[in-house]
């Protein structure tokens, strides 16, 4: 008697040691790779809310008015793949109901272009490529990949400098879950602007180099655990002037202490991190667990099948005689 091995039992067996083989590739070479920051990003987050600015034409603060801020974020694709990193040009305007809509965004309360440039991995500050202002900490528009339940230093682009944002525990937004984190910035030099004496208390001087101040009441930002992508946020900026070396505020430019997502920034943030988290839970955890699982059925399926294999019995051997008489 002797024993053959089926081809079925080979392909069981080469399939689940194909599957086991297969599955830490998925958690450690493809998974890391999917995580990464684009470059081709062309995002708008909208905030909107009430409070004081300074009106030009009328040279006072008025209070209790509709403010709109509009930050675009555009990938610089030729500079990131140049670089190696993600180039990522954002412009961040200011408006009331009387600056909007804008033909042109300079002709908005307030303008501001810059250019951030983040490793494409770990989302950490790259200083090239002409970025400016020198961004530092350890996030800004978005969050690291795999956030962690801890402190961040997030950068605040108008106190150029970062803020520390405390873990607060979980919230949902539209149903969606993130971490939730939350900060403050007390009042702080900024830099100095010429403005006339008269803003700042000193009507017998027709310019003075004015103080300008900023502080923040509160910003509260809630964060998809997986990609890092920012669900919902709310900031309260306070923007003033003083008189050099003074220690009150002198004028208001800006004051407002919610400005928070519009419900359709926050569904498109949504919709994008539930589409991203999925992708990363696919190749990261599903895939692999999967693979693993299946790899150890058919593996062991496969050993039992070729252990057992088929008994065949084999006829007599034929003698000499036998053959030579079978050839006459």
């Amino acid at each position: 008697m002797r024993r053959t091995v089926s081809p079925f039992s080979l392909v069981v067996l080469g399939l689940g040691t194909f599957l086991l083989v297969l599955a830490p590739l998925f958690a450690w070479y493809v998974q890391p790779r999917a995580a990464v920051n684009p470059v081709d990003i062309d995002t708008t987050a909208v905030y909107t809310g009430r409070g004081s600015v300074f009106d030009l034409e009328r040279v006072e603060t008025v209070p209790d008015q509709k403010i709109t801020v509009t930050q675009r974020v555009r990938g610089n694709v030729e500079e990131s793949e140049r670089s190696g990193n993600a180039v990522w040009d954002v412009t961040t305007s200011v408006d009331t109901d009387t600056s909007l809509p804008a033909a042109d965004p300079h002709d908005a309360l307030s303008f501001t272009p810059h250019r951030w440039v983040l490793d494409r991995r770990t989302t950490k500050p790259v200083h090239c490529c002409e970025a400016t202002p020198r961004i530092e900490g350890e996030a800004y528009l978005k969050f690291p990949f795999d956030v962690q339940k801890r402190s961040y230093q997030w950068w605040d682009n108008t106190l150029r400098d970062t803020v520390v944002l405390r873990y607060r525990g979980t919230e949902k937004v539209r149903g969606y879950t993130g971490y939730r984190f939350t900060g403050a910035v007390p009042p702080t030099k900024t830099g100095t602007r010429l403005v006339p004496g008269t803003l700042v208390d000193q009507p017998d001087r027709p310019q003075v180099l004015a103080e300008e101040w900023y502080s923040n009441h509160g910003v509260e930002l809630v964060v998809d655990q997986r990609t890092g992508r920012v669900i919902h946020a709310r900031t309260g900026p306070r923007q003033t002037l003083r008189a050099p070396g003074g220690d009150k505020d002198a004028a208001v430019l800006l004051d407002a202490e919610k400005l928070a997502f519009t419900p359709a920034t926050q569904q498109e943030a949504v919709r994008q991190a539930e589409r991203d988290s999925g992708r990363l839970e696919l190749v990261g955890e599903t895939l692999p667990v999967g693979a693993a699982v299946a790899g150890c059925v058919f593996a062991a399926l496969g050993g039992v099948l070729v252990a057992r294999g088929r008994k065949v019995e084999e006829g007599p051997a034929l003698s000499g005689k036998h053959r030579s008489a079978l050839t006459d």
